[in-house]
């Protein structure tokens, strides 16, 4: 079967949400080439969103009686789809779709989800079963009194033929969310999801089946807190916040508590990533060799260990400890923030020990590379450290040796706090800690994103080629930079990966892809304010669309090295913050 043997059907209601995304879904798939049944249907006096959903059963088995030779698929009108993978083109199911709510296949069954598919893409096969299940939830629509969707005359069909039907799961990888990251052999993401809100106002006005599941009191507390925040003016929300991130309630709530389907495998690599954390090599290796012999890592797994040798290589040292905080997630780390590790060890005797920015302390600490500032405590050695937008404030009473730039120094200053004309972020300094000598280059370009875009789906030039920016461990960074320095330019939607660039003077673009230029969280300042900081031109990224084939790359970049002289300043501010431990 081939995309020739597909249709995909949707309707929509003449109003202007539900008719600008059908234009737009039609263009989309007569781009690509797939067979196609748009129906614009009107609302009847009386009727509301609810009545309209359930009309999608009788229309989906319209299309099949239609084209009886083709797998027909039911798209939401304002959902998209980048191409149609030929594991669901060629796909010899009965039925196939999402989980609901796109879940993984670890926390399948009813026990997680009130109704087992996801209803806004899923497909029925030419096969007697899969057009049974039409049939069957056609037959129940047409004679049902009771208030209810679409969705649930599916799961009603699919609880009734189950044993009988083969079916096939879409990975939950397939869509495209905001901020997630690419998993190592993750086949693209070809999916994203759209919704006008309704399901939301019809929820408990329609029929629902039934779940064993309800949300803990965590998540209840946390969905609470985020909507008192919301309602607060800044005068109060600011200082709210602050306490609640150095009082580790933020910690509490956003904790990830998720032990997976094996309690005791996920036991074990708790017990490698704390035996890496706090420096304890034997037990590192101990738990390690056990994890191995027992079982076969995942993505997370394997992203998890390679987090827990970067840990061990930190806090595996004798001598006096320095507490540093950062954020280690999401594994296997990010390229950016597990320079700050790196950049404080080169200047520290003794082992490192990682202190997360929603935990509590009352030790005093180094705050380094990042826009982290919201969460600089009064305990807090300051050390090039940034701000994402403007609206945050900076505890007034820590120790400031330096920030990133003068925007920061700003806020501070509205904080109540002193003025300070240090600045310069840190990982400028990675030259000088892993010197790489640039010779002749491969003649090609370097894509790095931002962890962020990157389950984006991206088309490349072939002159183009991609280069990961999820690491932790010293190893993995040092061939990242020697890699980079192969390459004639360098375009990045991140901007630690610009500012190494201007670090070893590789030229350098970076950039932000249209529709997604809020994934990277913040106003946008941080650019000029480590550009400021740094006494280099300007960068902000300049947005481009995910086909980079229509971009003109070179326009994009521009060569700008640091100055040796802002180096060693950014040097000594370093050592600076060290000796507040050593003495």
């Amino acid at each position: 079967m081939s995309s020739r043997d597909v249709v995909i059907c949707s309707f929509y209601t003449p109003d202007e949400y539900y008719a600008g995304h059908a234009r737009e879904l039609r263009e989309q798939l007569n781009s690509l080439g797939i067979a196609h049944e748009l129906l614009e249907v009107e609302k009847k006096p009386g009727e509301d969103w609810a009545d309209v959903t359930r009309k999608k059963i009788g229309f989906i088995r319209d299309i099949c009686h239609k084209h009886p030779d083709k797998m027909v698929f039911w798209i939401d009108v304002d959902c998209r789809i980048s191409h149609l993978p030929d594991y669901i083109s060629n796909s010899t199911a009965d039925l196939i779709g999402f989980q609901r709510s796109f879940g993984s296949p670890l926390a399948i069954g009813y026990s997680q989800r009130t109704r087992f598919w996801e209803p806004s893409f899923w497909g029925v096969n030419v096969t007697e079963q899969g057009r049974k299940l039409i049939e069957d939830a056609y037959a129940l629509e047409q004679t049902a009194t009771l208030k209810a969707t679409d969705d649930y005359f599916l799961e009603e069909a699919w609880r009734a033929n189950a044993k009988n039907l083969t079916f096939q799961m879409i990975p939950a990888t397939a869509i495209l969310r905001d901020r997630a990251v690419f998993e190592t052999g993750q086949k693209p993401p070809f999916f994203s999801f759209g919704s006008s809100g309704n399901v939301a106002q019809f929820k408990n006005k329609v029929k629902q089946h039934g779940t064993k599941k309800t949300q803990s009191l965590r998540g209840r507390l946390l969905t609470k807190a985020k909507q008192l925040e919301s309602l607060l003016p800044d005068s109060i929300r600011h200082p709210m916040r602050r306490l609640a991130d150095s009082s580790g309630i933020t910690g509490a709530l956003t904790k990830d508590r998720n032990v997976g389907i094996d309690p005791v495998r996920a036991k074990v690599l708790r017990e490698i990533l704390t035996a890496g954390m706090q420096g304890r090599r034997k037990e590192f290796e101990s738990s390690s060799l056990h994890f191995s012999l027992h079982y076969l890592p995942n993505y997370v797994e394997k992203s998890t260990i390679e987090v827990a040798e970067a840990f061990l290589s930190y806090a595996d040292k004798s001598g006096k400890s320095i507490p540093l905080m950062w954020w280690e997630k999401p594994y296997p780390g990010n390229f950016g923030d597990w320079l700050s590790p790196l950049m404080i060890a080169s200047e520290a005797k003794g082992p490192l020990v990682y202190f997360s920015p929603t935990e509590a302390s009352l030790r005093k600490h180094i705050v380094s590379l990042g826009s982290i500032g919201r969460f600089i405590r009064a305990n807090s050695v300051v050390v090039g450290t940034g701000i994402s937008s403007d609206d945050l404030t900076l505890h007034p009473k820590a120790d400031y040796v330096s920030v990133r730039g003068p925007h920061t120094a700003k806020a501070l200053k509205a904080s109540s706090g002193k003025d300070i004309s240090e600045f310069g972020d840190p990982g400028l300094l990675l030259s000088e800690l892993i010197p790489v000598s640039r010779g002749k280059t491969n003649g090609k370009v370097a894509l790095v994103r931002h962890f962020s875009h990157s389950a984006l789906p991206v088309l490349l030039p072939p002159h183009v080629d991609e280069i990961s920016v999820m690491m932790s461990r010293r190893s993995d960074i040092e061939s990242f930079v020697r890699t980079l320095n192969e390459y004639d330019k360098v375009i990045t939607s991140a901007m630690h990966v610009m500012i190494v660039c201007q670090s070893y003077g590789i030229p350098c673009g970076l950039i932000t892809f249209k529709g997604y230029e809020e994934n990277v969280h913040g106003s946008g300042i941080k650019y000029e304010d480590y550009a400021l900081g740094a006494e280099v031109e300007v960068m902000n990224p300049q947005v481009v669309e995910l086909d980079l084939r229509k971009s003109q790359l070179d326009n994009l970049i521009k060569d700008i090295t640091v100055s040796e002289q802002k180096k060693q300043q950014v040097r000594g501010h370093l050592r600076q913050a060290v000796s507040r431990f050593e003495k």
